[in-house]
This record gives C-alpha cells, sequence and structure tokens, in this order.
C-alpha cells in the first residue's frame, strides 16, 4: 500500500453518476468530513438541468468535485486527480477533465451492453485505450453494496440506492477520515424512514470502508494523508453560498432589530435560499412564497412598507420580471433587498450553470432613470457579510440593493469561521419623525432625508399621526404630494442618482490583496472568480511575475480610490464569466480600458486559464528585464 503525505499540497477528488445515485450527497458529507479534520477546501455541485433524465445517460450525469488540502484552497480544482465513476456514461463526459496519470475508480457492475448503448459508447472505454494514461481500479461496488446489506433484507432498490454510501465508506479510509461523524448524520437523516433503510446505509458505509482497507484494493490505490491547513484560530464548519446568505440575512434582522420577511418565487439556483430561510422562525425570519416573481417583489415591498426588512431573491429570467416592482420601491424608498443568483442565460438559458451575465441587469436594467447599489458577494463565506452589508444599505439610504451571487457561489461549499456578532455595528435607522397637527410640517418631516445619506425616516403605517402619501406616481421632493412639476422632477432624479452616489462615502477604498499598490499588471475580479484569480496571481507571483490582485465587492457605486488605483498599472486583465460586462461598467465609469478575459461555458474560471492570460499579456521588456 502506498501511503502519500501531501503537506502544503492538495488533491481535487470528483464523484460522478447518475442524479439518482446520491453523488451529490456523498460529496456533501465527504466535504464535511474534511472540514472537520481540519483541512481546507472548496467544492463545486455541478449537476444536470433535468430533474431526472434517463437512467445511463450522458445529459443525466451528476457529479460534485472538492479540492481538499493542507494549505489555503481557493478553487474547487481544475483538473481531478481521483474520479469515482458510477457508470460509464459518467466516465465519458469526465475523462476529459482529467490529467494523466489520475485514479480512476470504476463500478464495473454498470459497464454492460445496456448502459453503453444508453450513453452511445461504442466500445467499452477499458478495452479502447482511452484509459492507458490512467491508474483504474475497478470493483464491482454494487454487488459489494448488495451483499453487506443482505442480512437486512431491504429490497433490491434500497439497497441498490446505499451503493453511494458504500463509496463513501471506501474514500473515508483512502483520506484517513472517521465515520462516526457521518453515521450521527444518517442517523438523523433518516429518522423518520424505516429502521432497515438506517441500518442499510451504515452497513454498506462499514463494509466500504473494510473493503478499501483489507482487502487487494489496499495495494492497488493510495492512502492519502492531509493534515490540517493554516487558519485563523477559530470554530469552524462547513457551509455553502445559500446557507451562509441566508444566516447573513438572518444575523441583518437581529443587527437592525427588525424582522425579515423573505418573498420569492421557486428558480434554480436561487431556491435553497428560501428552504434554508423556512427554517429560521426562531430568528424573527418570515417566509413567502409567491405565485409568480411579479408578486414575490410586491409582497417584499410591502413588507418594507410595514417596517419589517422586505428580501426578494431569483435568477436573472426572474429578476427580469421584477423589474417594474423594483422601479416602485426606487420611487417610494423603501429598503428592499435583491437577491440574484445568476445562471447561464439568455431566458431559461442553462439552469444549473454559472454565469456572471446579469451585472448589466442589476446596473441598467430598468426603466427610465433607476440607479440602484450593486455588490456582490466573492464566495460561500463571503455571503454572510455581504448580506448583512447589502441590508445596512439599504436601511441606510431607504433604496432597493441589488446583492449578485451565482450558481457556483450558491452550491460551493467551504469553510467558514463562526462570527462573533459582537464585532458588528448594530444596523440603525432613521427615527421616524414626532406627530404634529400642521399637515404641511408632518409632510416634510416624514420626506426629510438624512443629509449623509438622502435616506428618509422608516415611517410604516400604525405609528399614530403619521399617515402620508405613498405610491408609484413621482412625488414632491419635499412634502410626498404628487407632482408632476418639471423642476420637481429634475430634483427627484437627481436626488436619486444622488443617494447612490453617497454609498461610496460608506464603503472602505478598494484594497490590492495580492502584490503591489502599482506596477506592470494587475487582474481585477468580481464575483466569484476571486478564487481562480488568487490563486493564479500567487503561482505567478511565485515564479517571478510582478502582478497584482483586486477584486471588486461594490460595483454601483464603485469605491472612490478605484480609478487612481487602476491608474497606477500598465495593464488590467478583468476575468469574468460574461461577454465582458465589467469591462464595459469601467469603460462608463472610469474610462478604463481592460483586457478582457470573458468565459460563458457555464463552468467557473480555471485556475490555468489566468495563468496563460498572464503569460501572455505581461509586457515582455519586464519579464526580460527581470530575467
Amino acid at each position: 500500500m502506498e501511503n502519500i503525505s501531501l503537506e502544503n499540497q492538495s488533491i481535487v477528488v470528483r464523484f460522478a453518476g447518475d442524479s439518482g445515485d446520491g453523488v451529490q450527497l456523498l460529496g456533501s458529507q465527504f466535504a464535511e468530513s474534511t472540514a472537520l479534520a481540519g483541512s481546507d477546501f472548496s467544492t463545486f455541485p455541478d449537476f444536470p438541468a433535468e430533474i431526472r433524465a434517463p437512467v445511463g445517460t450522458t445529459f443525466g450525469v451528476s457529479a460534485f468535485q472538492i479540492n481538499l488540502g493542507s494549505r489555503r484552497v481557493s478553487t474547487a480544482g481544475d483538473a481531478p486527480d481521483v474520479l469515482i465513476a458510477f457508470n460509464p456514461a459518467a466516465l465519458k463526459v469526465n475523462l476529459p477533465l482529467l490529467q494523466k496519470g489520475a485514479l480512476i475508480i470504476l463500478n464495473t457492475d454498470a459497464f454492460n451492453d445496456r448502459n453503453f448503448a444508453k450513453a452511445n459508447i461504442a466500445s467499452d472505454q477499458r478495452q479502447t485505450g482511452e484509459l492507458d494514461d490512467y491508474q483504474v481500479v475497478e470493483i464491482d461496488m454494487s454487488t459489494q453494496t448488495l451483499e453487506a446489506v443482505k442480512p437486512l433484507g431491504l429490497s433490491k432498490s434500497d439497497a441498490e440506492q446505499s451503493k453511494n454510501f458504500w463509496a463513501l465508506g471506501a474514500i473515508l479510509w483512502m483520506f484517513g477520515r472517521s465515520r462516526d461523524p457521518i453515521k450521527d448524520w444518517a442517523t438523523k437523516k433518516f429518522a423518520r424512514k424505516a429502521p432497515e433503510i438506517l441500518a442499510g446505509n451504515i452497513a454498506a458505509l462499514d463494509a466500504g470502508h473494510a473493503f478499501a482497507e483489507t482487502a487487494e484494493l489496499s495495494a492497488e490505490i493510495p492512502q492519502f494523508v492531509i493534515g490540517e491547513a493554516p487558519m485563523e484560530a477559530g470554530d469552524y464548519r462547513s457551509i455553502t453560498g445559500a446557507e451562509a446568505l441566508s444566516l447573513g440575512l438572518a444575523a441583518a434582522g437581529e443587527l437592525a432589530d427588525r424582522g425579515v420577511i423573505f418573498c420569492s418565487y421557486p428558480i434554480t439556483p436561487a431556491s435553497p435560499i428560501l428552504h434554508h430561510l423556512s427554517k429560521m422562525g426562531e430568528l424573527g425570519v418570515a417566509t413567502f412564497q409567491a405565485e409568480d416573481e411579479i408578486a414575490a417583489c410586491c409582497a417584499a415591498i410591502g413588507a418594507s412598507f410595514g417596517g419589517k426588512i422586505g428580501v426578494t431573491s431569483s435568477s436573472g429570467p426572474g429578476i427580469a420580471l421584477k423589474t417594474e416592482a423594483i422601479g416602485l420601491a426606487v420611487q417610494t424608498e423603501l429598503p428592499l433587498v435583491i437577491v440574484n443568483s445568476q445562471r447561464g442565460g439568455p431566458s431559461t438559458g442553462l439552469p444549473t450553470k454559472t454565469e456572471q451575465s446579469d451585472l448589466y441587469q442589476a446596473v441598467y436594467g430598468r426603466n427610465a432613470d433607476t440607479p440602484l447599489p450593486v455588490l456582490a458577494t466573492a464566495g460561500p463565506g463571503d455571503c454572510f457579510d455581504a448580506a448583512i452589508e447589502a441590508t445596512r444599505v439599504a436601511i441606510r439610504h431607504m433604496t432597493p440593493v441589488f446583492l449578485l451571487t451565482d450558481g457556483y457561489i450558491a452550491n460551493a461549499a467551504g469553510p467558514w469561521a463562526l462570527p462573533d456578532m459582537a464585532h458588528y455595528e448594530p444596523i440603525l435607522h432613521g427615527a421616524p419623525p414626532k406627530p404634529s397637527d400642521d399637515s404641511v410640517a408632518l409632510k416634510k418631516a416624514i420626506w426629510k432625508r438624512d443629509p449623509s445619506s438622502l435616506g428618509r425616516a422608516w415611517t410604516a403605517p400604525g405609528m399614530e399621526g403619521l399617515a402620508h402619501r405613498i405610491g408609484g406616481l413621482e412625488k414632491d421632493l419635499e412634502t410626498g404630494d404628487i407632482s408632476y412639476e418639471a423642476d420637481n422632477h429634475q430634483a427627484m432624479s437627481d436626488m436619486r442618482a444622488r443617494k447612490v452616489e453617497l454609498v461610496a462615502d460608506f464603503i472602505p477604498d478598494q484594497r490590492v490583496e495580492q502584490g503591489p499598490s502599482k506596477g506592470p499588471l494587475a487582474v481585477v475580479g468580481w464575483g466569484s472568480t476571486h478564487g481562480a484569480i488568487y490563486r493564479a496571481v500567487y503561482l505567478a507571483r511565485e515564479e517571478g511575475y510582478d502582478v497584482s490582485q483586486i477584486h471588486l465587492r461594490w460595483l454601483n457605486p464603485l469605491p472612490k480610490n478605484l480609478g487612481r488605483l487602476l491608474g497606477c498599472y500598465d495593464k488590467i486583465i478583468l476575468p469574468e464569466m460574461n461577454m465582458g460586462q465589467c469591462a464595459t461598467l469601467l469603460r462608463d465609469k472610469l474610462g478604463l480600458e481592460v483586457i478582457q478575459l470573458n468565459k460563458v461555458s457555464g463552468q467557473p474560471f480555471k485556475i490555468t486559464e489566468i495563468q496563460d492570460a498572464i503569460r501572455e499579456h505581461y509586457p515582455a521588456a519586464i519579464k526580460k528585464a527581470a530575467e
């Protein structure tokens, strides 16, 4: 048996099979075991759009990739080092992703003529030479699983569904992980099912672990030793972007001492936020599943009108439907948090694939001049703080705020340090004015705006003596009365634009994450490109390239110092998963031209793609002089 130590290194593992094979559960539980072991990690669930594609077909393949290591891990990895494939279709789809020499573990029970035909495979890949450049381990996983659970009397269907637990047991042995946390989780997970279901899964888990430890497999497959990663002291847990964002919204409600009402309509990949928040009633969170996207947004506006923190969520197609209502929230000057979990498009596009294609929509995509603050989260754990920040701005400035995430961030997981909420400032809002018998004076008091933010007082129905008119028609700047006056509309339009500009007074200067604050080249990114850019720049700097990394959280308004900072570099590369939307934004706001690195494959950036761009565009004269 080979024992491989991966100190200061990482390894990429990918599980793949049919949607019904439990691949996502297998991957998420392996991620949990990695978190408990203290290693750093990043995951990438990659599943098909079809609810249940025909078994054995290539378009029904579901995958889960995890990069785990004893160093900082910033992405789910470029190429898998280990692939566990449950059927020929999974092998066919994922083989092109592997690097030469990778370890492939196959469920040989699924390699038969019927499954070859379903996956349009002419010949068994094991016999064609396609696998000659890889380490291949063949295991009859289904047979082994059926044998392990036979004494429990499970039906064949229930028994076969336990093979993901069998595979999980084998993988836990490979990486020296304990089975106890998995058993504790399974006991809770299957508490309401028949006892034999739980017993079957536990038996399969133990059998897979024992097979890997004692059978001839141990002579063919390495056992990887991955230590703890260097992290700041604290308590950590595994968390997805959707979970972190949900907790952040709940925490924002507590910081503001206001209830949160989340209103949405189910859509991939935004739906998990509704699922998580629906379980947080004890934290003052209420959820409402509307009949459509328009109703969801209008209901959230109604919540804010009533003095609660209204939040709505969707993906690009649903945000398009919410657009008119978002304009109403701007006109009424009510706080509203709008979460956009971006996916591939246009139209229904690629529902389960990731993209960053809604930046135009967030910054520009409304009728008339309707500016909104826009920020983007950089990763799963960052969603917690981003949700609090978005809520803080919405309440301080009394405006809707766009919070951009995407399918990769929403579903991916990583380690997250549990925050100390004592370090977070309360979220303050303007106090309502005192009632007055002077109706004109009262109107002016209700619509008086804080000069630092232009946010008005949050005056809700039921506050005695503070009844006032509100609606979508243009209002008088001082009294809130309906007004069609030309000068007043100009003043209101100026005020709405200035309100968003003033957000920049409350956000920190843009910092450089890696490298010098001036130089030959900087790689600028936003959103989920953060991890790939971080690793690419880190590796490039190790190779001697004087390159920096700058990552944007605020996209509207931009940080005040951003133009000056970016002007200190000779060249700027901007990777983004669209056709150049942030590049357009920087050209519009700063008059800045950048080198675009665009990708719309539905898959996240690879580290090597950004490394190649750095090498290509790095000033040759500077590189030659350095050498």
